[in-house]
């Protein structure tokens, strides 16, 4: 079964990533948290990267939330941006014949691959694994997604493989499903969102299509 239909870059994004700290709106760094919930499973296709690449799957760094600063801000948008261009889109189907294949992609992949490349490089930059969390969603349009959720003193954000602009978990039309855990990257929790059920400042963003009971299962 096909878990992800991931989507690729929009045209037109690649200016923001210049864009330095004192562009960012930080006036509600703290207003909006994801809610984390229980353990939950892990998508099968990280169980099966982690035996390919294990070094990639153990913790790394400090607890504490990474600093935002210009350095740290640049960071992100550099590889988010860098990857996005480097790495030409492809669906596991078509590349690999099956679907579900997580790696560190050589030219070639789809969003979980992005994501876990954004993760090595930004680890590689000295990066904690607890502030640099995949994580799984529905996206605009109900599908299955996956996106690197960095998490930083002045709130988390989101890098995506559709555009190059680093933009807060919240100012996502995604519906946010499961993601690692803080402390161990092999622990997966659900994560509840408050912007469904809350009059917050995703007010002016669409709610999310709501997914199948097909679509839900093939998350699990």
């Amino acid at each position: 079964m096909r878990w992800f239909v991931c989507r690729f870059l929009t045209a037109g994004f690649g200016v923001v990533a210049g864009l330095g700290i004192a562009g960012v709106d930080l006036s509600f760094a703290d207003s909006l948290a994801m809610q984390v919930g229980s353990v939950t499973n892990p998508p099968v296709g990280y169980i099966d990267f982690c035996r390919s690449f294990p070094d990639q799957c153990v913790a790394r760094g400090s607890e504490g939330a990474e600093p935002l600063t210009e350095r740290s801000w640049s960071e992100l948008q550099g590889v988010n941006s860098s990857v996005n261009h480097s790495v030409a889109p492809v669906t596991d189907l078509q590349y690999y014949h099956r679907d579900e294949v997580w790696t560190l992609p050589a030219g070639y992949g789809d969003c979980e691959d992005y994501v876990l490349l954004k993760r090595k490089l930004l680890v590689e930059a000295g990066w904690s694994t607890g502030d640099l969390l995949i994580s799984v969603v529905f996206d605009e349009v109900g599908d299955g997604h996956a996106v690197l959720l960095a998490r930083t003193s002045r709130g988390d954000f989101v890098l995506d493989n559709k555009t190059d602009r680093v933009r807060r978990w919240y100012e996502t039309a995604y519906h946010f499903v499961k993601r690692q855990s803080v402390n161990d990257p092999n622990r997966w929790v659900s994560v509840g969102d408050p912007r469904w059920t809350t009059q917050n400042t995703a007010t002016a963003h669409a709610e999310p299509p709501v997914p199948s009971a097909q679509q839900r299962t093939s998350l699990r």
